[in-house]
């Protein structure tokens, strides 16, 4: 948190360690391990490793384990891909090792090598014995299967390496007025300043550009140049939040900010002294001996909110493990002064806190956490402001925060969150994330990763931009690895949604195993170009970018299989996510042996979709076409006039589904000798729908046998849609007074929902009302001389639809 995710993140949130001596090797190593002084410890290690002739097979595993876990958390990729190489190459672990197959793929993916982490990947799933499985292992590995999808628009963007950046770790920029804050150890006096156990770095400071102008790109070590020309920071232009401007640096400076400075800072008392901007007036200490930052800060600039260790007051407090937490603290500026500096009410000596960003507002704080209760290591939580305090933390949910590490959120105006997370699936070590948030604080849509190049295959964090995401700053250790993280600029020179990636999958529907090299023709998408015949690659699979507003319809042949028709649109789909179609392949020979009728001739079967509402055609709808012979299931897309096609069996019955947004279907059926009901009614809320053939006697609200039928088609729609609410709506013919008919009506609508209820459908998403003959749907009212049939037209029940989710 005030650290960077590199070696300092990892740090930040295990806090101080204190290297211990031991008699032996192993037994120091081991308790350098203990102390969480991975550096120290990784050396002891390589040591016992080497001298371990006389070591046992379990112990030289131990050994391996932890070294890896010590170069794992050193951000060491290199030397970690090395370690657990060997530990996974000595055969199948014991199941307690089972995470080093993850910590291997996590390391390959940070070194680029996606073929051979999603096969490490692949095996840490099959050897997992929980239940659920940790879903990483999956979702990984479906990505780096074709990573494509996350480095097709690198040309969107432009990124700078900044001048500012040194020999040391720069990150985690924040605006602050016309300036950038940002967390350093450059400024370090090593000669006085302690250093953290864990990988042997200087503690971490808070320093202010006053003015981005003097921000400059290093052309030299521009994205893909040569190596940068690093520096120390010019302290004319960057400086330290924490650099006492009156007395000279003594090891015990207690680093406070000045109103004022001038180019003699280190001669002592006497020396000219010139006031600075309105901006650089940082006059009380935010900075202390242990680590400071990130930081963020309200609108107008008067209140900051940051992290630091568990020192407050000058004291330091640990947890009841001996760690020294991260904490959020937040201080008031007054007249140019940083004072009142108080601990955030959610703060505990027992868990770290940091990572803080407000929304334009200053009313909601985001932050990351390792309290308990989270997902995995550290997830992102919400805190709001109801004018007297701060509101306990609310977890952001399981749509952002994930198994791994959730960390570094920002907020732009547009109340749309960034994050960088280890857990969901990226190219490598952090990547930076992109959620839409709802006027109630939770992420809405999917959770977006941004791709290439503002993540790469090292640690991406700490980003800040627009609501437009026009440009901005973002931190990274791409260029050095481990703990060389800098500051790189980015602009967007593309567009933010260029196209959707869609890939297709053509596979074997009995076997799933793909079918390469096949052909598949493509009508629809751009003008002029609506019909392309392309082929599988070796995995089965085509790639396309496809535009916004596109109807496309894939149809492929294979020898030895029938041919299969899919549609897919983008029009409504309200994210740019790549996309996956998935196409199966049926052998007409496996579905005869299925359905013993079936001749193996191939039939069109043509569709059409429209609205319950108002019989205007709806496109954009999912149609699933399963097979009953087999169960093989199509999915094509309705066009704009709302039609679709697939091909069918002749012999074979298939059932059709359609799925879109808040509406729902009855569906439709195709028959053994290809008639049936294609067209597909989509109905929403507010729609009333009648029931046909729900009649009952003169008279009289029992359910008879027809109408329990008809009812019965209605519990299989309900159960199909879960969270669906209806209004069961009776009515009367005009016989009887129109009170007993209002009442009869309201017997008979009861009368159906007790039905259903005994079916198992709950209550509360079930209502009755009796309407009695104040809707007559033919003209027998009274005085009317009608037959019998005539009235019982009357006897009906509607349904309206009054929810669908």
């Amino acid at each position: 948190m005030t650290a960077r995710p590199s070696i300092y993140l990892w740090l930040l949130f295990w806090g101080l360690c204190v290297p211990v001596l031991a008699q032996s090797t192993l037994k120091q190593a081991d308790q350098q391990f203990a102390q969480l002084a991975y550096a120290n410890a990784a050396e002891l290690y390589e040591g016992a490793l080497g001298q371990a002739r006389s070591t046992t097979e379990n112990e030289v595993r131990s050994i391996r384990y932890k070294l890896g876990e010590c170069y794992r958390q050193l951000r060491n990729t290199q030397q970690a891909e090395r370690v657990y190489r060997d530990l996974v190459g000595e055969g199948k672990l014991p199941t307690s090792y089972t995470d080093a197959y993850l910590h291997f793929a996590q390391a390959l993916a940070s070194n680029g090598k996606y073929k051979e982490a999603q096969e490490a990947y692949e095996t840490f799933t099959s050897l997992q014995t929980s239940n659920p499985i940790d879903p990483r292992g999956p979702r990984f590995s479906a990505l780096y299967s074709d990573v494509s999808a996350l480095t097709s628009n690198s040309g969107s963007y432009r990124v700078d390496f900044l001048d500012l950046n040194t020999r040391k770790a720069e990150f985690s920029p924040m605006y602050f007025r016309n300036g950038l804050v940002f967390v350093t150890s450059a400024g370090a006096d090593n000669s006085i300043r302690r250093v953290f156990n864990w990988d042997n770095s200087p503690f971490l400071d808070l320093y202010y550009v006053p003015d981005m102008s003097v921000l400059k790109a290093d052309d030299a070590a521009r994205m893909g140049g040569g190596k940068s020309g690093r520096k120390a920071l010019r302290q004319q232009s960057y400086r330290l939040l924490g650099r006492d401007d009156f007395t000279a640096r003594t090891a015990n400076d207690s680093r406070t900010v000045g109103v004022f400075g001038g180019n003699q800072v280190q001669a002592g008392e006497g020396y000219d002294i010139i006031p600075m901007s309105e901006s650089d007036q940082f006059s009380r200490s935010l900075n202390t001996k242990y680590h400071e930052g990130p930081a963020t800060f309200s609108r107008d600039g008067s209140r900051v909110i940051f992290t630091r260790n568990n020192f407050n007051n000058g004291h330091e407090r640990k947890s009841s493990e001996g760690i020294n937490k991260l904490k959020l603290y937040t201080a008031k500026q007054t007249s140019g002064a940083w004072s009142d500096i108080e601990e955030m009410p959610f703060n505990s000596d027992e868990y770290s806190t940091g990572h803080p960003t407000l929304t334009a507002d200053n009313l909601t704080l985001y932050f990351a956490s390792d309290m308990p209760g989270g997902f995995g290591g550290t997830d992102i939580y919400s805190s709001r402001w109801d004018g007297n305090r701060w509101s306990a933390p609310v977890n952001m949910g399981a749509a952002v925060n994930s198994k791994g590490n959730e960390l570094f959120p920002f907020v732009d105006e547009k109340n749309n969150l960034y994050f960088s997370s280890d857990g969901l699936p990226g190219l490598g070590d952090l990547d930076v994330f992109f959620a839409q948030i709802s006027p109630s604080g939770k992420a809405t849509g999917v959770v977006r990763n941004l791709g290439e190049p503002i993540n790469s295959a090292k640690d991406d964090f700490g980003i800040i931009t627009d609501g437009d995401r026009k440009g901005g700053f973002f931190s990274s250790n791409r260029k050095n690895g481990g703990a060389d993280d800098d500051i790189y600029r980015f602009k967007r020179e593309g567009s933010l949604y260029p196209c959707r990636q869609l890939t297709v999958a053509l596979f074997d529907a009995q076997t799933h195993e793909p079918l390469p090299n096949t052909p598949i023709i493509v009508q629809g998408g751009e003008p002029g170009n609506d019909h392309k015949a392309l082929q599988t690659d070796a995995k089965g699979n085509i790639r396309l970018c496809v535009n916004d507003e596109s109807d496309l319809l894939f149809t492929a042949s294979h020898t030895g299989y029938l041919a299969s028709k899919v549609g897919f649109s983008t029009r409504n789909l309200q994210d740019d996510l790549p996309s996956r179609l998935d196409m199966a392949l049926t052998k007409p020979t496996l579905m005869s042996a299925a359905a013993g009728t079936t001749t193996g001739e191939i039939r069109d079967v043509n569709g059409h979709v429209v609205s319950q509402k108002d019989g205007k055609a709806l496109g954009s709808v999912k149609v699933v076409l399963i097979n009953q012979c087999d169960g093989s299931r199509q999915e094509v897309y309705s066009d704009a006039d709302g039609n679709y096609s697939f091909s069918s069996v002749a012999g074979c019955e298939y059932l059709i589904e359609g799925a879109k947004d808040r509406m729902a279907t009855k569906g439709g059926r195709v028959r053994k000798d290809g008639t049936g009901d294609t067209k597909l009614l989509m109905f929403s809320a507010g729609d009333i729908m009648r029931i046909e053939d729900i009649y009952y006697d003169l008279n009289k609200a029992e359910i008879r046998s027809d109408a329990a039928t008809e009812l019965d088609k209605l519990v299989a729609l309900l159960t199909k849609y879960p969270d669906m609410k209806i209004e069961m709506r009776s009515h009367t013919d005009s016989r009887a007074t129109t009170q007993y008919n209002k009442r009869l009506s309201g017997n008979r609508a009861t009368a159906a929902i007790n039905y259903m209820a005994s079916k198992g459908i709950a209550r509360r998403r079930l209502r009755a009302k009796g309407y009695g003959e104040s809707a007559l749907v033919n003209g027998c009212a009274d005085g009317v001389d009608c037959t019998e049939e005539q009235h019982q037209q009357n006897r009906r029940t509607e349904i309206k639809i009054l929810t669908v989710e």
